[in-house]
């Protein structure tokens, strides 16, 4: 067994409530490395074709990664994937936090849940020893409630969570999972397949970390960490909130359900407003010095819980100016309803969005609203929608659907305002704004997500990320709105590197990402493998090539990779005034992706 793992994934068939523990040979984890790796393999492999992803049949995987744990900012992530009830076809979401560290610590590089128990259950993992426990009383607590039993009733403070809230009870299609109560494993629905198998929570609690070949490189490269934070000192000081005012100036920040990208509120929501306001603190993850995470207290009009930690960019743009929302109270409050709730703020905002521009055009009345006035602009309107759609109440039951769901419910043309791929809500990048990202939303097996995705804007100038893409031969600033061949490649190329890094499961944060050669040295140094950089993007494309394996043997094939008729559509005001994706250029662009990737242009399955 190689360093840095325990070398045991657990297994735990909640209809059964047979536990085992699968103890794989090293091939296999220096085939796939953890994280999204172990989560593709283990859905293609063991996933039976067309299982209902609501259904028992359907398996959630927890996995951390080789790097999971060592004592290096950036490495206290995990991945959780299964069947989506979003898509249909491949999910899974990455999450912060300490629940990932605490579990490798706890003895197990993942755990594969199967099955569904007859009533609420938690699970309690503590140094190896694994049991199922009774969670009826916690059975429609918040995640705060449900953390705060669960630890008194182990009689420890330091138990970390992985826990879904009323939205994952009542299966909300874009439920999430939050660890340690604000941190969360966001998109594609992994809350409501939680909620599915009646499993409210997992404890973890370990004291056992495992080996490193080489501690003294680690120490380095920590210390190097450590020492370059000045690299990314904004997002100490401002969190992901920083990009907010540059992307609103250059036309990038969704407005009005994409509408506009522009917002004439803009600096009322940004990150400088919120730290000079209603900011009380910076939380961070595992070892990790930067502190990105925001934490905010509001006493009125609405009360917020810090506990709940605060909005970042996706957040204040998705429930805020994406909703025509200047009012960063409520955006806040919103932001804790999702989190005690368990929801996806990306997928909750652009619903609640969808809702509002339907009923400015009139296909949704007042009738249809339960009397809301659902116009952009409208925060209490908002906030009420957030607790009406966890909890599935009146149009929120249809809203808990996710927008291409709804808008087939609603029909009278509102399909055309649902804004997906796949079923899955865009997250809060203007694809008309960065292009190689629209591309990126179209090809993504998840649907669209910006994680796992280029973006355009850090590649238009010569500066220290293209510096280090020089590495895998891409010399060259392309602007923004470039689809050229060469736009393809470097997408393809980033792409392959950051599902790499899903597989490492490492921040995207750290500065370390942004160097090849130190990332090889850290997976040399924790593992004692001599690996190249040439072969973790292989691992990057092996990933990739078995997410959309899965999706191609679930039905979701090329007629599957699309963007929204809205994005081929001139904006008529703002910066990028008359800009749009060039549809016969977007094609293009996609046929050139799939051929680099050997992927069969007709189906966009395999030769």
């Amino acid at each position: 067994m190689p360093y840095g793992y325990n070398g045991k994934i657990l297994r735990v068939n909640l209809s059964t409530n047979n536990i085992e523990v699968d103890e794989p040979e090293e091939n296999f984890y220096r085939c796939y490395f953890g994280g999204r790796g172990f989560v593709s393999y283990y859905l293609l492999k063991e996933l039976k074709a067309g299982v209902e992803p609501l259904g028992e049949g359907n398996k959630l995987v927890f996995a951390a990664g080789v790097v999971t744990g060592a004592p290096i900012g950036g490495c206290g992530r995990n991945s959780v994937g299964a069947k989506s009830p979003l898509t249909n076809g491949y999910g899974d979401s990455e999450v912060g936090g300490y629940w990932g560290t605490e579990l490798k610590h706890a003895g197990y590089d993942a755990i594969i849940v199967e099955g569904r128990a007859k009533t609420p259950v938690y699970l309690w993992i503590r140094d190896g020893v694994v049991e199922i426990r009774d969670a009826t009383h916690l059975w429609g607590k918040t995640t705060a409630e449900c953390q705060e039993f669960i630890r008194q009733e182990l009689k420890d403070p330091g138990v970390r969570t992985a826990i879904i809230g009323p939205a994952g009870e009542n299966q909300v299609r874009f439920a999430c999972i939050l660890n340690d109560i604000n941190h969360a494993a966001g998109r594609t629905g992994m809350g409501a397949v939680m909620g599915s198998k009646n499993l409210k929570a997992i404890a973890v609690r370990g004291h056992n970390r495992p080996p490193l070949a080489n501690p003294e490189v680690v120490s380095a490269l920590g210390r190097w960490v450590k020492e370059n934070i000045h690299l990314v000192r904004d997002l100490h000081d401002q969190g992901t909130a920083v990009v907010l005012t540059r992307l609103n100036r250059e036309g990038g920040l969704p407005t009005r359900n994409f509408q506009e990208g522009s917002f004439e509120g803009a600096g009322k929501i940004s990150g400088k407003t919120m730290r000079e306001t209603i900011l009380v603190g910076r939380g961070s993850c595992y070892a990790c010095p930067i502190r990105c995470k925001r934490i905010v207290s509001v006493a009125e009009p609405y009360q917020v819980d810090p506990v709940y930690g605060g909005p970042e960019y996706e957040t204040l743009a998705s429930l805020g100016s994406n909703c025509g929302i200047d009012n960063l109270t409520a955006i806040a409050k919103a932001n804790e309803l999702c989190n005690a709730y368990g929801m996806d703020t990306i997928s909750t905002g652009a619903v609640i969005a969808f809702a509002f521009e339907c009923f400015e055009r009139g296909i949704l009345k007042k009738k249809d609203s339960d009397g809301l006035k659902l116009n952009f602009g409208n925060a209490s309107a908002m906030v009420e929608l957030v607790t009406k759609i966890a909890r599935r109440q009146g149009i929120g039951g249809l809203l808990a659907e996710g927008v291409a769901r709804a808008a087939s419910q609603i029909g009278k043309g509102a399909e055309e305002f649902a804004l997906h791929v796949k079923g899955q809500e865009i997250p809060m990048h203007e694809p008309c704004y960065k292009q190689g990202m629209g591309l990126g939303y179209a090809i993504s097996p998840t649907g669209a997500d910006h994680s796992h995705n280029m973006h355009d804007n850090l590649y238009m100038a010569l500066g220290p990320q293209l510096e280090d893409f020089k590495a895998v031969g891409i010399l060259e600033p392309l602007p923004v709105a470039d689809l050229s061949p060469a736009k393809v490649r470097m997408l393809v190329y980033y792409i392959t590197w950051y599902y790499f890094l899903y597989c490492l499961v490492f921040c995207q944060f750290v500065p370390l990402t942004w160097n090849y050669r130190q990332m090889k040295e850290l997976v040399r140094a924790i593992t004692g493998w001599n690996s190249t950089v040439w072969e973790l993007m292989k691992v990057g494309e092996r990933c990739l090539t078995m997410t959309r394996a899965f999706n191609i043997r679930e039905g979701l094939d090329k007629d599957g990779d699309f963007l929204p008729k809205r994005f081929f559509t001139p904006f008529s005001s703002g910066p990028l005034r008359g800009v749009i994706i060039d549809k016969n250029k977007f094609e293009e662009a996609k046929g050139v992706f799939y051929s680099m990737m050997g992927w069969d242009k007709r189906s966009s399955g395999f030769r």
